[in-house]
């Protein structure tokens, strides 16, 4: 095969976006730096690198949670603290993974790190079973609409791969997950990450586990049916208008779409001016489309010369989305400075459109351990979650977060300081 089919190949490949998660020294970074490590997606001047830490910190084995925790400070104290991205392929599919940090201060980083994720990885200690950072992980990612959830109950070696130890924390699970609502595919798989069992080749410890690996399941686990091809959306980034006699009365609008398909011939409609035109053409880098679906970068041509700007919205006129000024919303609060209190104001950035916002209520907090409201406390700090109603200048193009994962969320952004101190799922 040529170096041009070959690159072309994995441009094709199919891409599943996945977060681990877990309580401190549950394994995460371990667990990955093994995944790289037996898939052989790492380099020998890493290895070798990872093998020289090792001894100089007086490991026992190679540490293979090096390959990920990149920070100083990470290595020194053996935990992760910032969300540490990492890419590799197999000859099946292509990977992104989101190392998150376990420790509650962080949850910030979770949700940053998961926003995107296709699949989440619950890492459970086997000798602690489900705890509450478990139960958080497990909301969060409920929360973030992440649909398929693997739950890893890591570190069987510990409990001499005891069966009925996996069994105990996997009704644990089911008993906690009844009460989420988003989670449609969870898997159990036991593994050593230390040693690489079940995580790239099978276990010959624990010949009752009948299940696939976790790489098996990362490279098949289908997610196709989790974008919404139905509601036809593309947020304008950027209107393209080339100085030059070859392009001289080309018009394209840019962006990446978030929901639906679109074909030359379709009837679309400019929100907020609610313009109607029919798509002309569809370009990319690599010519024209016959279509283009979720989550394709494109630009488009229209029949007509209607005006269409940065923060627009391209929809279908079937089902075009119902404009909002007040919107009901979950939030995260990401500031560990500042506090959100009704009648608050912020900077509201939802897809490509900014506008001005004002909390108009807050209706409750969560105990994320217990999945209670709160309603006696009401003031968010560093990591709260909870609901609340917003009121903004402008309409806001905007569906649920549980019918469409980008147009449904949106950030609140502080007037004076451009600090990013929410984000928010719209109910």
């Amino acid at each position: 095969m040529s170096e041009t089919n070959t690159a072309a190949g994995y441009l094709d490949m199919d891409l599943l976006r996945f977060t681990t998660a877990g309580s401190v020294d549950d394994g995460k970074s371990t667990l990955i730096g093994r995944l790289l490590y037996d898939s052989k997606a790492i380099f020998e001047d890493q290895l070798e690198a990872v093998e020289k830490s090792s001894k100089s910190r007086g490991d026992e084995h190679i540490n293979l949670a090096l390959l990920t925790d990149g920070l100083r400070s990470e290595r020194e104290q053996g935990i992760t603290i910032d969300v540490a991205y990492r890419y590799f392929a197999t000859p099946k599919r292509k990977f992104i993974i989101a190392d998150t940090p376990g420790h509650t201060q962080y949850t910030r980083n979770m949700v940053t790190g998961a926003s995107t994720a296709n699949l989440a990885i619950l890492l459970v200690d086997a000798r602690k079973g489900i705890i509450e950072q478990t139960c958080r992980h497990a909301f969060i990612a409920n929360l973030l609409r992440i649909q398929h959830v693997v739950v890893c109950i890591n570190k069987m070696d510990l409990v001499e791969w005891d069966e009925s130890t996996y069994n105990a924390i996997v009704d644990d699970f089911k008993r906690f997950s009844s009460r989420l609502d988003n989670i449609v595919d969870i898997t159990f798989i036991p593994a050593s990450a230390l040693l690489g069992d079940n995580i790239v080749e099978e276990s010959r410890n624990m010949p009752w586990y009948k299940g696939s690996t976790l790489l098996y399941h990362l490279e098949t686990v289908y997610i196709g049916g989790d974008e919404n091809h139905i509601d036809a959306r593309l947020p304008i980034q950027w209107v393209i208008r080339p100085h030059s006699d070859k392009w001289h009365d080309f018009r394209g609008f840019a962006g990446r779409i978030a929901g639906g398909v679109f074909k030359p011939g379709d009837k679309v409609k400019v929100l907020p001016s609610g313009f109607e035109s029919t798509v002309k053409a569809i370009h990319t880098m690599e010519g024209k489309l016959q279509e283009a679906f979720a989550p394709m970068s494109i630009a488009l041509t229209l029949e007509d010369e209607i005006d269409v700007s940065r923060g627009d919205m391209l929809v279908k006129l079937n089902n075009p989305p119902e404009p909002k000024q007040s919107i009901e919303a979950m939030i995260c609060w990401f500031s560990a400075d500042k506090q959100l209190v009704g009648r608050g104001k912020y900077i509201l950035r939802h897809t490509e459109k900014e506008v001005k916002a004002l909390i108009q209520e807050v209706r409750y907090k969560v105990n994320i351990n217990t999945l209670h409201k709160i309603e006696d406390d009401l003031v968010f700090t560093h990591n709260d979650i909870g609901r609340i109603t917003i009121h903004t200048s402008a309409p806001l193009m905007a569906d649920s977060y549980r019918r469409n994962r980008i147009t449904g969320s949106f950030v609140l952004i502080d007037e004076q300081t451009n600090e990013t101190v929410a984000a928010g799922m719209i109910i």
